[in-house]
């Protein structure tokens, strides 16, 4: 099943919170005909726009195709969260790719949210950015080794915006008494992330690039990609679909799965906000199966929980969302949930993500793997670097490509989605 339609309209953006407190560009037009562009953009999430956006603005002429809306798929449905780092944390990608990179890597990671502000600064983004996101920790261990991380990034990082939190600290954080500690960053925030999209798209258009929406790229080879009812032929071709990239390139299906990811929005707290954030911070827990939270600008609760490895969204996503949120929070068992929507995103098996050239002329980046919002528009800028002769940024990220998911064929899907559901049963059995 194609999952662009599996569990949406053409065109339409789902039923969330962020549909209903943004306001999307003008409609741009199908793809009709044949059109020429030094660089065609497939996508217009943040990297296919933050793409788009880079190379306009250094002169270069670009077309941009999207299957449905700017900012329809993952980039405006997602928990919001600029984190810091990489999806894997230091110690991990000193261990891995070794220090030399792995510091490198961090100030990717730096420079990936100092570039999320500045865009929003520079375009009179409406995205409501708000500094700081804890990470609570289930166990006694984990709090541990996060404030250990807290420590290490101080030291041999130079990065003091991180503290450790006691499960005191957490508790009176987070209005929960079910974590064992964790840790507060300063120095990451949250946003509106639709908005950020539209804004961004807005921008790209602004400075030149053509967009086309509702215009499904169904082949794509040799500088020529036919969508909708037309073709672009260009120099180069940048794959930027994430969870949506289908068959376009087999190299970067093997190693981008995609998964499914729902949020809920509550009714408006009013004064019982005090019971979940004491500030107006994001959230995201240490369970394979991440619970996230915030609230939003009018004071509902905006909770992230639950996955599905299949095409289809489940049935009731309120009632998916609402058990690990009662988790959290069993004394909001009688407040009404308002919107609930699901999402589709990419992850890799090693959770870096996947940046490639598969062919003379094709680039690829996708498979965040969660963390994304930063991640994701830095790619732009990267991509962009390097289609104008700059690939320094492109290479250090193509050096750690993760190898592609175990299976072949026909069976790679339901063992993938196997392997998934059990690390979700260990967080339910609390292994």
């Amino acid at each position: 099943m194609n999952l662009l339609y599996a569990n949406d309209q053409p065109g339409e953006f789902p039923a969330s919170w962020y549909a209903a407190t943004a306001t999307p560009p003008r409609p741009f037009p199908e793809l009709k005909g044949e059109t020429r562009a030094d660089v065609c953009v497939v996508g217009a999430g943040y990297t296919g726009l933050s793409t788009a956006l880079h190379l306009a603005q250094a002169g270069v002429d670009v077309a941009l195709v999207e299957a449905h809306r700017v900012g329809f798929g993952a980039s405006g449905r997602n928990g919001g969260q600029v984190g810091s780092g990489q999806r894997k944390d230091q110690g991990e990608l000193e261990r891995a790719y070794g220090i030399d990179d792995a510091r490198k890597l961090w100030a990717v990671s730096e420079d990936a949210k100092a570039l999320v502000k500045s865009l929003i600064a520079e375009h009179g983004i409406d995205a409501a950015w708000r500094i700081g996101i804890a990470h609570a920790d289930w166990t006694a261990k984990g709090a541990r080794e996060s404030r250990d991380y807290a420590e290490k990034l101080r030291q041999d990082y130079g990065y003091t915006a991180a503290e450790p939190l006691d499960r005191d600290g957490i508790s009176a954080l987070v209005g929960s008494d079910v974590y064992h500690g964790g840790m507060m960053d300063w120095g990451a925030g949250h946003i509106h992330p639709l908005r950020f999209a539209f804004g961004l798209a807005q921008a790209a258009a602004d400075a030149g690039v053509r967009i086309f929406e509702l215009s499904e790229v169904h082949d794509l080879r040799g500088g020529v990609v036919r969508a909708g009812q037309g073709r672009v032929a260009a120099e180069h071709v940048v794959m930027a679909c994430n969870g949506y990239h289908g068959r376009l390139d087999p190299k970067v299906a093997a190693r981008v799965m995609p998964i499914n990811n729902f949020v809920v929005a509550t009714e408006p707290l009013g004064d019982r906000t005090a019971e979940v954030l004491a500030k107006d911070i994001a959230v995201a827990d240490s369970k394979f199966v991440i619970n996230y939270w915030r609230l939003s600008e009018d004071r509902r609760l905006l909770f992230g929980g639950g996955e599905s490895y299949g095409d289809r969204f489940p049935r009731d996503i309120a009632k998916t969302v609402r058990k690990p949120m009662l988790q959290v929070y069993p004394h909001l068992a009688d407040v009404r949930i308002d919107y609930a929507w699901g999402g589709t995103l990419g992850i890799t098996p090693s959770r870096m993500p996947d940046f490639a050239r598969p062919a003379p002329g094709l680039w690829s980046a996708s498979g965040y793997s969660g963390h994304g919002v930063a991640l994701a528009t830095y790619a732009g800028k990267l991509m962009s670097d390097a289609i104008r002769g700059d690939a320094a940024g492109f290479d250090l990220m193509a050096r750690v490509r993760p190898a592609a998911f175990p299976g072949l064929g026909l069976m790679r899907a339901p063992l993938l989605a196997l392997a998934m559901s059990w690390y979700a049963l260990r967080d339910r059995l609390g292994v």
